[in-house]
C-alpha cells in the first residue's frame, strides 16, 4: 500500500495542482491529507473543489476551523491572521464551508498490521506543533499506542523513530517554511515486511501564485513567503 500525504495548502492551487501530478506518477494507491485547506493563499474555494472533486481523504486543520469560527481559537493572532483569516472567511463559498465542517480532527488506517494515525497539529491538539527536537513530541510519543503517526502543522517535514513507533511530518504543499519555495509531501509505502517513507520536494510556478495573490490584495507577508519559502 502506498500513501500519498498532503497538507497545508493554504489556498495556493498552483502547489496542490503540481503536488497531486507527481503523485499521480509515482502511482500511489491513496491519498490522505491532513488539512489547512484555507488561509493565506489566493483560492480557498479552487483548493477546497479540487480536494473535494477528488474525493482525497480529509481531516480539519487549525487554519480551516478558525476561518469556520473567524475567531483566533487555533491560529496566532497576529498582523497577518488578521487580514487573512477574515479574508478567506469571507470568500469562502456556503458549500465549501459546509465541506468543512464535516471533517473529522483525525483519520486512523491499518494496513499489514500497522496501525497509522493521521492528524493535523497532534493526537492531543489540532494545533499543537510537534516541532522536530521538543519536549511535545517526546511527550505525545511516549503516550501513543499505534505504530506511525503522521501530522503536519510545522510544515517543516522530518521523520524520527522512538523505538518500534516512526513520526512523520509531510511539511507543506503551499505554504514553505524550508527556506526555498517549493512544496514538499509524503510517500508511505506500507509491505507485509517492510514500511518506506520518502520526503518528496518538488518545484511549481510560485510567481503565478504570488502574482494573483498581489492582484487580490494578500498581505505582502505571505507573498514573500510564497517567493522565499521563509516566514
Amino acid at each position: 500500500m502506498k500513501i500519498a500525504v498532503i497538507s497545508d495548502i493554504h489556498g495556493n492551487l498552483e502547489a496542490l495542482k503540481k503536488a497531486i501530478e507527481d503523485i499521480e506518477k509515482k502511482e500511489a494507491d491513496t491519498i490522505v491529507c491532513l488539512g489547512d485547506l484555507v488561509g493565506y493563499g489566493p483560492y480557498p474555494n479552487e483548493v477546497i473543489k479540487f480536494i473535494r472533486d477528488r474525493k482525497i481523504l480529509n481531516i480539519l486543520g487549525n487554519y480551516d476551523a478558525a476561518v469556520l469560527e473567524e475567531k483566533f481559537n487555533y491560529i496566532r493572532d497576529n498582523d497577518v491572521n488578521k487580514f487573512s483569516m477574515p479574508w478567506a472567511a469571507k470568500e469562502l463559498k456556503e458549500e465549501n464551508r459546509s465541506y468543512l465542517r464535516s471533517l473529522p480532527r483525525q483519520i486512523v488506517l491499518q494496513f499489514e498490521n500497522r496501525k497509522l494515525y493521521f492528524v493535523h497539529g497532534s493526537t492531543r491538539s489540532i494545533n499543537e506543533y510537534l516541532k522536530e527536537g521538543s519536549k511535545e513530541i517526546e511527550d505525545v510519543m511516549a503516550e501513543f499506542d499505534g505504530d506511525i503517526l503522521v501530522c503536519a502543522h510545522t510544515h517543516i517535514p522530518y521523520k524520527k523513530f522512538f523505538g518500534n513507533k516512526l513520526l512523520l511530518n509531510d511539511g507543506s504543499v503551499g505554504k514553505p517554511k524550508i527556506g526555498r519555495p517549493n512544496g514538499t509531501y509524503l510517500i508511505i509505502d506500507i509491505q507485509k515486511d517492510s514500511t518506506e517513507t520518502e520526503i518528496i520536494e518538488f518545484t511549481y510556478d510560485y510567481e503565478k501564485t504570488a502574482k494573483a495573490m498581489e492582484e487580490k490584495g494578500i498581505h505582502k507577508s505571505c507573498i514573500a513567503n510564497i517567493r522565499t519559502g521563509v516566514e
